[in-house]
């Protein structure tokens, strides 16, 4: 029987934080993960600015910022139409823009400097069970082995098996639409210091620009291929990209496909058991939140954490409990609602376009947009 402050179950971004805030506080913190090496895919490639912020007092953003592309522009464009434009670079932050980077790379950057704290992740690890009382909850794994922890982290994603044992409802639904998901290099009539969201009677496109001279591809399709190819990618990007001067996909680094799920869990915490990122919200990736809003998480649950070890009432669990499932709502709504706009049907696209175009002309308007997507409203 292993004991320590905290189990963190989910070595993804969100487990990683949570470990890294917790261990530079001093906490004696146990992180496990049931894959037996880290993710090295792309998957979330998009850090804003608020996150940033979060991430610099734990030693971790300078890395981030050098190696991600900075783009200081967010447009929602139908097509060569140019709807509205959101500029990052007028936001008061010393990061005043999105920051594309692969996920493999923000993982390998969080996982350095929670080793240089001290602390490795053990993989794999399967929690099979977890027991909680007045003093302590027990997890126990498919191998027999148990550990006991003041508390227990549930940053294990979507299907959590922490959420499961804690009885927790993950209440909400899944569109019918799958989406695609590519890293492709391409050639062009697409920026490289831009992040587009394609609206076109054939769904909704992303086209945003990562290091090494990479594109990353979203797009929503009825059935995704589990591997999309070159010539699927191109026919995406004939549909519904750029017409003056078209783009030329020449060749898919990597790809994937998954559906989109709308859902916020009932309650962040049950007694010693917490929830943070994927295994507490999902959501479409229109705002590109997702990632962003699970290490909001972990950086507010490890310092309540803290708080609570060092003597703090437990009520600040709950503190943290309540106004991330408030803050969760909010996001998800948000990202509802930018995923409706890009997949209106093409007979009410003219009046949507034309609405969204007027409302880009308002300077209240593009900052206030800014200030969302970027997260620095939530500050």
């Amino acid at each position: 029987m292993i004991s320590t402050d905290v189990l963190v179950v989910g070595a993804g971004p969100v487990g990683l934080t949570t470990a890294i805030v917790l261990a530079q506080r001093g906490r004696d913190v146990t992180i496990v993960d049931n894959q037996t090496e880290g993710a090295n895919t792309s998957r979330a490639a998009v850090v804003h600015p608020h996150t940033l912020e979060l991430l610099e007092p734990y030693g971790v953003s300078a890395e981030l910022v050098g190696r991600g592309v900075h783009t200081p522009t967010f447009t929602i464009r139908d097509r060569d139409d140019l709807l509205i434009a959101v500029p990052f670079d007028e936001l008061p932050t010393r990061y005043p823009y999105t920051l594309m980077i692969s996920q493999a790379d923000t993982e390998a950057f969080l996982l350095v400097r929670l080793e240089e704290l001290g602390v490795k992740v053990t993989r794999p690890a399967t929690v099979t069970g977890i027991e909680q009382d007045s003093c302590c909850a027990v997890a126990t794994f498919d191998d027999g082995g148990q550990v006991r922890a003041q508390y227990v982290v549930g940053a294990d994603g979507m299907h959590s098996r922490v959420r499961e044992q804690s009885g927790t409802v993950f209440r909400g639904g899944t569109h019918g639409e799958s989406f695609t998901l590519a890293d492709v290099h391409l050639s062009g009539g697409v920026p490289s210091d831009e992040v587009i969201l394609y609206f076109s009677p054939a769904g909704l496109a992303i086209v945003a620009p990562l290091p090494d001279g990479m594109y990353r591809i979203v797009a929503t399709v009825d059935e995704a291929p589990q591997h999309p190819d070159t010539e699927f990618v191109q026919q995406l990007l004939n549909e519904r990209g750029p017409e003056v001067q078209g783009v030329v996909v020449e060749d898919v680094v990597w790809g994937s496909r998954f559906r989109v799920h709308h859902r916020v869990a009932d309650s962040f915490r049950n007694n010693r058991i917490l929830l943070a990122g994927d295994a507490a919200h999902v959501h479409s990736p229109a705002g590109g939140q997702g990632m962003n809003l699970g290490i909001e998480d972990a950086v507010a649950l490890g310092e309540s954490l803290s708080r609570v070890l060092t003597g703090a009432s437990a009520s600040v669990l709950d503190d943290y409990a309540n106004a991330r499932h408030r803050t969760a709502t909010g996001v998800v709504s948000l990202a509802s609602r930018l995923t409706m706009l890009a997949t209106m049907s093409s007979g009410r696209r003219p009046i949507r376009n034309r609405l969204v175009r007027i409302a880009g002309k308002i300077p209240a308007v593009r900052r206030k947009l800014a200030w969302r997507l970027s997260g620095l409203d939530r500050r």
